[in-house]
């Protein structure tokens, strides 16, 4: 098992290898606006996951998909040679959707913005559906049992807690 630090480091050297390899070598016209977000490689070093992003639409992201794909072995022969490892890692190129997920939590957000909001302008509107007080109390018992509270409260004992 390798070093955590050293799996970092590998894998962000994946990712500008892949990045300066796409940009520079495949002439592939079905390659579109491209960009390299992330790499990850797994602990024993033989498999890399590459994420990229496109700017476009779907048949714009599945001629990029098609190219990453044809130009695969050159880019893996790169990344080995370059590398320098025992074998060279497999690489799998995954779509990045960040941007869309990004669209959806948005919109999810504004959506229970305008559900907060519109609680909250129902609330200041709101009324009791009966009185504020929903039990009967009459006044003159309320006065008899705040008195017999108090007359409760006060005890014969002395202060050292002595009974006579």
């Amino acid at each position: 098992m390798s070093d955590p630090a050293k799996v970092r480091r590998h894998a962000e050297r994946v990712r500008e290898l892949v990045a300066s390899v796409v940009r520079s070598q495949i002439k592939d016209p079905r390659l579109g606006m491209i960009t390299i977000t992330d790499a990850r490689i797994t602990a024993d070093l033989r498999d890399a996951t590459v994420f990229y992003t496109v700017l476009g639409d779907s048949v714009a992201q599945a001629d990029t998909a098609a190219a990453l794909e044809s130009a695969k072995g050159m880019l893996r022969s790169t990344v080995g040679k370059a590398l320098g490892l025992r074998h060279s890692p497999t690489l799998t190129f995954v779509l990045d959707d960040v941007q869309d997920q990004v669209k959806h939590i948005d919109d999810l957000l504004a959506a229970a913005r305008n559900a907060d909001a519109e609680v909250q302008r129902l609330a200041a509107q709101a009324k009791y559906a009966g009185d504020a007080q929903p039990y009967r109390v009459d006044e003159d018992e309320a006065d008899d049992t705040d008195e017999a509270d108090v007359a409760t409260d006060v005890t014969d004992t002395p202060r050292g807690g002595e009974t006579r």
